[in-house]
């Protein structure tokens, strides 16, 4: 009789504390979740920002947007000054490409490095890139970062043996309207050809970790997984009613042209001579390696 009693007397309290401890472990539970979600998350954005160096994409953007500057036919010594940057960056003394020089319209080169693939007949991706910037701006997201982020890929995929050749296309003009910009897309267009894996035409890379890829149609983006990499986007939603980027330029050629950036296209107001964070940059400019490393398989 009495240990029923006492039964009775832990039964109430056990009928709190049993709700109490399933609130709490919950509570843990969910606090563990999201502390190993957040850590996961950090881990992933530095594996990516440790294929490149963040002082070397700082030092890169400080040469472009801070030393060189606007880079545009206002300033034709300035956009020159790019071009033998390029050059010099990835050229037999750094980095060990051979830089082919494609004349176009106007005194600015076009400017290409190939890494050669080892499957021979297989369609070559291409990764391009503009180093020009609009009239009256520094040009940091146009296209100091789009620039800096593809040299850094150029530069980290440069041992690699890929399945496929890769491409790398520097044009002289894509972001001021009084260039010739339509000529060089369609001799960018005729370099591409028909028989090719993807097109990625890089810019505004400096405003986030993660990219945005887009594309007038979405049967243009790669058929590879990188859902761990960014995200799509509708054309319509980056481009904010602008049809005159590189992208949509090559697109309305028949190539398979998708932009890869980390922001929708600048407005025409829009601030644009400061220096981005560069370890953001190194991260974004990381994925974009990953990227082009998939496409290439």
């Amino acid at each position: 009789m009495e240990s029923e009693k006492k039964k009775l007397r832990i039964l109430p309290w056990l009928l709190v504390i049993l709700p109490a401890w399933l609130i709490i472990s919950a509570a843990f539970a969910l606090v563990k979740y999201f502390r190993d979600e957040k850590t996961a998350a950090v881990e992933e954005s530095q594996r990516f920002a440790r294929s490149v160096s963040s002082e070397s994409i700082a030092d890169d953007l400080s040469k472009l947007v801070t030393i060189i500057g606007e880079r545009n036919t206002g300033h034709p010594e300035k956009l020159s000054a790019t071009a033998s940057m390029i050059r010099g960056v990835l050229g037999p003394s750094n980095t060990g490409y051979e830089v082919k020089t494609v004349n176009g319209p106007s005194a600015f080169p076009i400017l290409q490095v190939t890494i050669p693939s080892l499957k021979a007949g297989a369609s070559p991706l291409w990764v391009i890139t503009s180093y020009d910037s609009p009239s009256g701006s520094r040009g940091s997201e146009r296209n100091a970062t789009g620039l800096a982020a593809t040299l850094a890929a150029a530069q980290a995929l440069a041992g690699d043996k890929p399945a496929r050749p890769i491409h790398f296309l520097f044009l002289p003009h894509a972001n001021e309207s009084d260039s010739p910009i339509v000529e060089i897309a369609l001799i960018a267009s005729k370099m591409i050809g028909s028989e090719t894996k993807a097109v990625l035409c890089i810019e505004a890379m400096g405003d986030a970790e993660t990219l945005i890829l887009s594309s007038r149609n979405t049967t243009a983006l790669p058929d590879v997984e990188f859902a761990d990499l960014g995200k799509i986007l509708g054309a319509e939603v980056v481009c904010l009613g602008e049809d005159a980027d590189l992208a949509s330029l090559l697109f309305e050629m028949d190539r398979p042209a998708v932009r890869v950036s980390t922001r929708p296209m600048l407005l025409p107001d829009e601030a644009d001579d400061k220096l981005p964070f560069a370890p953001t940059l190194a991260s974004s400019a990381g994925r974009l390696i990953e990227l082009v490393r998939r496409l290439a398989r």
